[in-house]
């Protein structure tokens, strides 16, 4: 009866991921839910893919791509790409493949998304594209390059097991290798010739070029604010020390605004001189040595740097200098019932209430940067303003009168980690290095590595990084572990290999290598290729002893087809990974996957009888 119900389970599951009426991850907590309720599954067994070392990898591995795209590190990454394919876009899209597939030999398979899962989207930012066209291939590759070297996917490691179990040798480090080269080769010309077909055209791509627009560095220069942004001095005798901008009334006098003060510390010892910044404000006493950020026209610039002795910048400031690690910039609009509306900019107190800075108005395409206190607020209109990012992400909480547009919480982490891709960089070779010597379980080496990208300051804090994870995939991958654990306890998949077995056991073992190949390849596309090749090794392994073939041909078929997962988005953490990222749907990996199956299938049966005869 147990039995029925599994099978019931697994097919209500997949009819609902095909649907796509209901959220993935949904699916997969119904399905986990319905093993408990109908006695399949002990509430223990249920929930045991929630303290499983995969999903923890999982998390950890979003935590430490955030740190390489936070730092820059994924940006320069997808720049040297891009030089090295020079305007050949498919040259650029064969490089990345080749470079998954050479990553994936060394670590794995999820991990190697997690890690080119950043940079790929920087570069399809980059080029004006779309990650749709780039993903699921990313996906399939990293895949294929668990056949590269013995401990690429934990699948070979069990195969190699299995054969020392029964009195063989194991696996060589580069034994398997000569197939995966093959399979990558395939899998790359395969997606050369057929990506434009059997890919999505990139729904998301708009969303995408929309939040590129709305970067700090962009609204800079949406608002042309680096022909009106100076850099001035205050030497040693000028009449402006000591006394607050209050008193000086800047915008009164010379329709000028102070946005940020550049100063040394002269508190406690030093070894090296000590430069911080602070957002000008009315309290904001001027002290000698101090260099001042201030909008507004030349002659007005002039005139100031007359009446109070300063020294103007020869270096023409850059609007990104009002982006920095403490403070940002950010595109506010004003609510229908906003009570800001039919006020003028210098009766509505908006320093005093949020304190920030207001730079600028975007009324219907035209830029009001001057002049600004007697301009009266209308619905629709945009306001740039600035201030700490702290105070950027407050006012994106309080929606009653304006609402912040874009993500700055996001662009505050890339400004925190400003500098530092050398050291999110040198995190991530030392957690390769940790992987590939097997100093520690695969599981710890990345979470020392994430530790240390938010200790290091490669991401801020630690709600940054929990910011960061995808926790649709995490649950989705959690849940539907436990499935691997139902179809093994209800007896489902012996029963079905035992019947493979029998019915092709008169097409001698090139017939049965086949139909172990399939099933096993089959049941890879809802459970992981890890439980896959627990379930299938040791019965390919019986098969080959009782029709005395090969056992090394059989095991390795096993390795191979349960790295196939490609039909589903549930058959491998990396297609749950790339799912959300590329906007994919059910049916996208139906389309994507099931030829790539069928080529590598034909593919796999004339080469691994090749290599391992027999």
């Amino acid at each position: 009866m147990q039995l029925v119900i599994t099978f019931s389970i697994l097919a209500i599951s997949i009819v609902l991921f095909i649907s796509n009426r209901v959220r993935a991850d949904l699916v997969a907590l119904l399905a986990l839910l319905a093993f408990v309720i109908t006695g399949v599954l002990e509430p223990t067994e249920a929930l045991a893919g929630f303290s499983n070392s995969v999903v923890i990898m999982i998390a950890g591995l979003f935590v430490v791509g955030a740190g390489l795209l936070s730092t820059g590190l994924a940006h320069t990454a997808g720049n040297l790409l891009l030089r090295l394919s020079g305007k050949s876009e498919k040259k650029l899209f064969v490089l990345l493949l080749i470079i998954t597939g050479s990553v994936g030999a060394f670590m794995s398979n999820t991990g190697t998304v997690a890690l080119m899962l950043p940079i790929v989207i920087s570069i399809a930012i980059s080029i004006n594209s779309s990650p749709s066209k780039y993903l699921i291939p990313l996906s399939y590759i990293s895949s294929l390059s668990g056949l590269l070297t013995l401990i690429a996917t934990p699948a070979n490691l069990l195969i190699s097991q299995v054969l020392v179990d029964n009195g063989y040798e194991k696996l060589g480090f580069f034994e398997i290798t000569p197939v995966g080269i093959i399979a990558i080769i395939v899998g790359i010309l395969y997606f050369v010739v057929a990506r434009n077909i059997v890919l999505p055209n990139g729904k998301n791509k708009k969303a995408i070029k929309d939040e590129h627009k709305l970067s700090p560095k962009q609204l800079a220069i949406d608002y042309e604010l680096g022909g009106n942004l100076h850099r001035l001095k205050v030497p040693d005798d000028s009449p402006m020390i000591g006394k607050q901008l209050a008193q000086l009334k800047l915008p009164a006098k010379y329709h000028l605004v102070i946005l940020k003060i550049d100063r040394k510390s002269t508190e406690g010892i030093h070894i090296l001189p000590i430069t911080y910044q602070e957002m000008a404000g009315p309290t904001s006493i001027i002290q000698a040595k101090d260099i001042l950020y201030i909008q507004g026209t030349f002659d007005s610039i002039e005139k100031l740097a007359e009446d109070y002795l300063l020294i103007i910048d020869a270096e023409e400031s850059e609007a990104d200098v009002l982006v920095t690690k403490q403070l940002g910039i950010a595109e506010v609009l004003l609510t229908p019932h906003s009570s800001l509306i039919n006020e003028t900019v210098g009766s509505i107190g908006f320093r005093e209430k949020y304190n920030l800075n207001i730079l600028g108005i975007n009324r219907k395409g035209e830029y009001v940067l001057s002049n600004m206190a007697g301009v009266r607020l209308r619905f629709g209109d945009a306001l740039l303003v600035q201030g700490a990012w702290e105070e950027i992400e407050l006012l994106s909480r309080a929606m009653q009168d304006v609402v912040v547009v874009g993500q700055p919480k996001e662009h505050a982490s890339t400004a925190a980690a400003s500098g530092k891709a050398p050291i999110a960089g040198a995190i991530m070779l030392f957690m390769i290095i940790l992987m590939i010597l097997e100093v520690f379980p695969a599981v710890i080496s990345v979470l020392i590595g994430a530790v240390l990208m938010i200790i290091t300051g490669c991401l801020r804090n630690m709600d940054d990084a929990y910011g960061k994870m995808n926790w649709e995939s995490i649950v989705l991958i959690a849940a539907m572990l436990p499935m691997a654990t139902a179809l093994e306890k209800t007896g489902g998949m012996v029963i079905l290999s035992k019947g493979i077995i029998d019915l092709l056991g008169g097409f001698g073992a090139m017939g049965v290598l086949a139909g172990i190949y399939f099933i096993t390849m089959l049941f890879g596309q809802f459970i992981s290729n890890t439980a896959t090749a627990v379930l299938f090794a040791p019965i390919a392994m019986s098969a080959a002893i009782t029709m005395e073939a090969n056992p090394y041909t059989f095991l390795i078929a096993i390795a191979v087809s349960s790295s196939m997962a490609f039909a589903t988005p549930v058959a491998s953490p990396t297609n749950a990974l790339v799912m959300t990222a590329g906007g994919y749907k059910f049916m996208n990996f139906v389309k994507a996957g099931i030829p790539l199956q069928i080529v590598m299938f034909i593919v796999m049966m004339i080469v691994i009888p090749i290599f391992f005869p027999l």
